[in-house]
């Protein structure tokens, strides 16, 4: 049984307790060596150590000798109890049960060189608890019997709150003895609102709110029972221990079967109570059972806090007087007698003295074995080793059912000499079991615990605020990846990607300042509804889509520009006209429609400036989603428009653009298809007002001035100067160098340019601005003011981002003696009379009561919002052929059959559309813009085509005379 490799070391001594006889330091040593073997994980078996004198005479001096020994194992940190010399009870045994209700008190164990925390006896407290419930009514003389018995034990348990009588309530000052489940299910609460996405504080108290519920329903209702009495580890136990006699109904304990688990509970505490009224051995067997049990849990290695790791040294009993007056020999038949019954080996160490005269009520329980004649009698240690090997070797017989049931399989008695009483003459040192701190102890420990949480809450509060600072909606733990955070160019934030689960990319508009209007962030001044509006509008019918029609339905993306900064409000106006075409698309779709649609919005940032991770957000997000079909929008040509058309096209998704007229976009990509004239096709039109300002036999001079793109991701400029300055080429202008201005502030620097183009010989008479919409200010006012320029004929051509202007309310204006030509991608005047979208408008869009659109409606005249309804509507409608939602590679494929009539920019008409090639059809309107008497702008109509109209315009019906 002993390993002599596992001797333990010499104890270097020098401490109180040491032992003082022979007896002592061999006892000593031999229990330092099953510490020793405990230490190592192998679990051997303890005994109870039944120490008693030769003679009569001595058992004074046996009793000293268990004393030393306690003293000796408290200085060495082991986890000690010592009974008292007498305890109350009628009888002997319920003197040996009230021993063992005195070692329920945690503070009898462990004097303050024991390591780690105290032990807990839960099972030993419940038994305690029925006892006494079982004794309060008896003193009471309660009557009736079955049911009635039953319901007033469970009334007295509930009293006593399942705890033993006279014990406190609280524990510490504070209502936390029962917080075993009670701060879990909290902790619980608090994560479940992180992993929502709940702001921290909200979680937090969530879990206080819950924790205070719990502990109201837990501790304050009077006449209840402990609100988790089921999950409890006593009540676990109490259920499914073997030992006790079988309840009448079920005795599992469930998790998910609060009720019915507390019925089984209640039936077994009856049984148990009944069979304590019965008297006998019962009682004493079953304290024993649950504080062999409550050890076995002290000292479990695999718990949740590796305690069984932190506690060495197995925990002993010492019972200097074991008698009839403390119970003490019925103890130790009651320890023996149990742990024969069970199976399971438990770390308790029991050393106990006896009376000469009460030996034989022990009975024998070591093997005697014939001594050698001729060897020398063998010392005292080495005898005690011996006894130790034999009583190991014969413990599994001396349980078997055969033998007789007056040995005692467990105790090992060991008789004392007269000569090993005496106190040596010299003190001897002793062996220790190892003091190395364990690895758990190290480890798993209090100041480990305290790093890590302080690590952990370093980390999460880091990880928190890197999510915060990347995506656009965070919690502690999680972050909705659809969307992040970006830089403006103005240096403010904004939020790009594609919305879902509550993001608003309302919210992140920048605040007014002094003199702002916060309307003006969101849209024009004459527009009569903000960003915020129609978000909530398409909220609201996304969530009726998803609640009453989850199988009809499909998904479109709008991908626009939903952000500005204080000196980009531009911007947002093109994005804010647009959405409001996609949400009256949405409305009258799902008014009218049996298959619904669904609109997700998608911000490319301030002038699409982060249109590329914006279309690697919605293809993600399209991979997980089966319902989106295509993407409107992107309506502005830039050097990334190539690599977001790509993006989408390789997640299979179809775009539908209102307003996007790049040349190159329909010739190299499939997926490509939109409802704006082309720059080249723009160009040429333009080129037959060109053709009438040019004098014939006449040299006459041209140039292009185009806004510089060298720092910006700008196309649509560059696109426009070289269409422009080719086909000012192909009329018979003589050309002058094309000039780039740049900005300086967000404002064009034309001064100079302006200079140099008045003032030298070769004055210009038409030039072709390749620029934006707010750069024409600027122009006209370097243009009327410079000399060589101001007070003569000039001829200014552009491109579509002029239909944005506002010459009839005062927005822009001309200079004087110059007529500006520009042409717009919406003919919206004569289709308005074949098409319902105005109606429409004003029955769905926001806006005050009582107004009524119309095509020349400041909130409509640019055409934003009708190009963005048509688009929407014919990608609707290819996504729904036969009635039914199509799949994106259907609506793809039917996308080139697209033919809708009744649009507010007249008939979309995809059925000519050649594969990578240009289509015809587009609707076009060229305008003359001139100044007025009055110093306002006037404009007039060149020439138009609605859409679906392919007549080629002429000079003849372009005339500008």
């Amino acid at each position: 049984m002993v390993n002599a490799d596992r001797t333990p070391p010499d104890c270097p001594g020098g401490h109180d307790g040491m032992p003082e006889s022979g007896a002592g330091v061999h006892l000593q040593d031999q229990l330092e060596i099953l510490i020793q073997d405990f230490r190592t994980s192998t679990e051997p078996p303890m005994p109870v150590f039944v120490v008693h004198a030769q003679e009569s005479g001595d058992d004074t001096a046996v009793a000293e000798l268990v004393r030393q020994l306690h003293a000796g194992q408290e200085a060495h940190g082991t986890r000690c109890a010592v009974a008292q010399d007498a305890y109350e009870g009628g009888t002997e045994v319920r003197r040996a049960a009230a021993m063992v209700r005195a070692l329920s008190d945690p503070k009898k164990w462990g004097g303050p060189r024991a390591v780690y925390r105290r032990y807990a006896f839960p099972r030993l407290r419940l038994v305690h608890a029925i006892d006494d419930a079982v004794t309060a009514l008896a003193a009471a003389g309660a009557p009736g019997t079955g049911q009635d018995q039953r319901q007033l034990l469970l009334n007295q348990l509930a009293q006593q709150r399942w705890r033993p009588r006279n014990t406190a309530r609280w524990r510490s000052g504070l209502p936390l003895f029962d917080m075993a489940h009670i701060l879990p299910a909290s902790l619980v609460t608090v994560l479940a609102a992180l992993l929502a996405r709940s702001e921290w504080y909200v979680a937090v108290a969530a879990g206080l709110v819950f924790l205070l519920l719990l502990t109201v329903l837990n501790y304050v209702l009077p006449g209840r029972a402990p609100i988790f009495l089921w999950l409890r580890r006593e009540s676990r136990w109490f259920m499914t221990t073997t030992f006790l006699r079988a309840a009448d109904q079920p005795t599992e304990v469930s998790l998910l079967r609060p009720v019915r688990s507390w019925k089984a509970i209640a039936a077994r505490a009856y049984d148990v109570a009944e069979a304590l009224k019965a008297g006998g051995d019962f009682h004493l067997q079953l304290c024993v059972l649950a504080l062999r049990e409550d050890l076995r849990d002290n000292h479990r290695r695999w718990s949740w806090d590796l305690r069984g790791f932190k506690r060495p040294r197995p925990p002993m009993l010492f019972l200097p007087h074991a008698d009839d007056r403390n119970g003490g020999i019925e103890l130790i038949r009651a320890v023996s007698d149990v742990r024969s019954r069970r199976s399971e080996l438990d770390p308790l160490l029991v050393v106990a003295a006896v009376r000469s005269d009460d030996v034989p009520r022990l009975e024998r329980s070591v093997v005697e074995t014939t001594p050698d004649p001729d060897a020398a009698p063998p010392r005292f240690g080495e005898r005690l080793r011996t006894w130790y090997r034999e009583w190991g070797r014969n413990l599994r017989a001396e349980q078997s059912p055969s033998r007789e049931r007056s040995v005692l399989p467990w105790v090992m008695k060991i008789p004392v000499p007269h000569d090993q009483l005496a106190p040596v003459e010299e003190r001897r040192r002793h062996l220790r079991a190892s003091t190395r701190p364990t690895f758990a102890r190290l480890v798993w420990a209090l100041h480990t615990l305290v790093l890590v949480i302080a690590l952990l809450t370093a980390g999460t509060v880091m990880r928190a605020d890197a999510l915060g600072d990347r995506y656009c909606s965070a919690s502690v733990l999680t972050a909705n990846r659809d969307t992040r955070r970006a830089k403006t160019p103005t240096g403010g934030t904004e939020c790009i990607g594609i919305a879902t689960g509550g993001v608003r990319f309302a919210d992140w508009l920048p605040t007014p300042g002094p003199g702002d209007d916060l309307k003006t962030l969101t849209a024009d001044d004459e527009t009569p509804w903000t960003l915020e509006e129609l978000e909530d509008r398409i909220a609201r019918q996304n969530a009726d889509v998803l609640a009453r029609h989850s199988r009809r339905y499909v998904t479109v993306v709008y991908a626009g520009p939903l952000s500005a900064g204080p000196a980009d409000g531009s911007s947002l106006v093109k994005g804010a006209e647009e959405l409001a075409g996609v949400y009256l698309a949405q409305a009258v779709v799902n008014r009218n429609s049996s298959v619904k649609l669904r609109v997700l919005l998608a911000n490319g940032g301030v002038d699409l400036g982060h249109q590329e991770e914006m279309a690697e957000a919605i293809a993600a997000y399209a991979a997980d989603d089966p319902t989106v079909v295509g993407v409107v929008g992107t309506g502005r040509d830039l050097k990334s428009s190539r690599a977001t058309t790509r993006t989408l096209m390789e997640a299979g998704l179809p775009i539908v653009s209102g307003t996007n007229s790049a040349t190159y976009l329909p010739r190299e990509f499939a997926n490509w298809f939109s409802l704006a004239a082309t720059d080249q096709w723009q160009t040429e039109q333009l080129g037959l007002i060109a053709a009438q300002l040019r004098t014939p036999g006449r040299r006459q001079y041209a140039l292009v001035l185009a806004r510089d793109t060298a720092r910006t991701d700008d196309l649509y400029t560059d696109e426009q100067a070289r269409y422009g300055q080719r086909m000012l080429r192909g009329r018979g202008f003589t050309l002058l160098d094309q000039r780039r201005y740049v900005l300086s502030g967000g404002k064009p620097e034309l001064r100079s340019h302006a200079q140099e183009i008045c003032r030298g010989g070769r004055v210009p008479s038409v030039i072709y601005f390749a620029g934006r919409v707010e750069d024409v200010d600027p122009l006209m006012t370097q243009l009327g003011t410079e000399p060589g320029c101001a007070g003569k004929p000039l001829a200014v051509l552009t491109g579509d981002d002029l239909s944005k202007a506002d010459f009839a309310g005062g927005g822009q204006s001309v200079a004087p003696e110059v007529t500006l030509y520009h042409a717009a991608l919406a003919e919206l005047e004569k289709a308005a009379t074949t098409t319902a979208f105005y109606r429409e408008a004003t029955a769905y869009l926001p806006g005050p009561e009582g107004r009524r659109l119309r095509h020349d409606s400041p909130a409509l005249a640019s055409g934003q919002t009708a190009l963005a309804h048509d688009a929407t509507r014919a990608l609707y409608w290819a996504a729904t052929r036969d009635d039914r939602p199509q799949s994106r590679a259907s609506t793809w494929v039917n996308l080139r059959n697209v033919k809708i009539e009744g649009m507010a920019t007249g008939t979309i008409d995809f059925t000519r559309a050649p594969l990578y090639g240009d289509r015809t059809g587009h609707s076009i309107v060229l305008k003359r813009v001139r100044r007025a008497e009055d110093g306002t702008a006037e404009t007039r109509v060149v020439c138009r085509r609605t859409a679906g109209d392919t007549a080629p315009l002429t000079e003849e019906e372009c005339r500008i005379r």
